[in-house]
């Protein structure tokens, strides 16, 4: 484990990946993996669709979107990985797949990226068992996002559109009144629908007494 982790130990054993592991299968784990960190600042791309990787990216601080953009230039988002959370985890492991994604950094971040893919020739035992079976539980939660996407993109309407991620969010943040991550281009961009179209039919939700929202924090009425 290079020195430089030494400080954002603290945080990645917060991790899902490193969940019920001790400190020293954690580092042992670290070094197996050849883990290593990078700053990026905002708009930098870390990955882009195209290329092949060995690594799996952890935010540690920050966060970064995952997209995808056409040979037209247009782009969509596909989720928002905060800190704590992790993308190319399947690229990684299978470490020939063309990435079909770009990851940009939403907000100046620190990421953690570990050489995932070692675990398949490496003995199943000890710590790598613990690796594994929170790699499975990690696949499963993302299923469960990108499912959750294609719910939100597949009413017809736009304002179909804002009430399906609206209703997620409030169910997951337990309350009818919270912040969603996205600015409006973002939030446009997620819902695969025109920033211009999605803050017109906002203004008419808003008069039509369905919500009240300031920039990116929304109460349901």
């Amino acid at each position: 484990m290079g020195k430089d982790l030494n400080s954002d130990i603290t945080q990645i054993s917060k991790t899902a990946l490193f969940a019920e592991m001790t400190e020293t299968e954690i580092k042992d784990a670290l070094r197996a993996f050849g883990a290593h960190a990078r700053n990026f600042s905002k708009g930098e791309q870390i990955l882009r669709a195209g290329d092949t990787i060995r690594e799996l990216g952890i935010v540690l601080s920050g966060s970064v979107t995952i997209e995808n953009s056409d040979l037209w230039g247009n782009r969509t988002i596909l989720s928002l990985a905060g800190a704590g959370d992790f993308f190319a985890e399947v690229y990684a492991v299978f470490g020939d797949e063309p990435l079909l994604i770009d990851v940009c950094a939403n907000e100046d971040c620190r990421i953690l990226f570990l050489r995932i893919g070692d675990l398949r020739t490496q003995k199943a035992e000890g710590w790598q068992n613990k690796v594994i079976r929170n790699l499975l539980l990690i696949s499963s939660r993302k299923n469960l996002t990108l499912s959750g996407r294609a719910f939100h993109t597949s009413p017809k309407t736009i304002r179909g559109r804002i009430m399906a991620y609206l209703d997620t969010m409030a169910l997951q943040k337990q309350s009818r009144e919270f912040d969603i991550p996205f600015d409006r281009q973002q939030m446009a961009d997620y819902l695969n629908v025109e920033r211009t179209a999605l803050s017109k039919e906002l203004g008419k939700m808003k008069r039509d007494g369905m919500i009240e929202f300031t920039r990116n924090h929304f109460r349901i009425l």
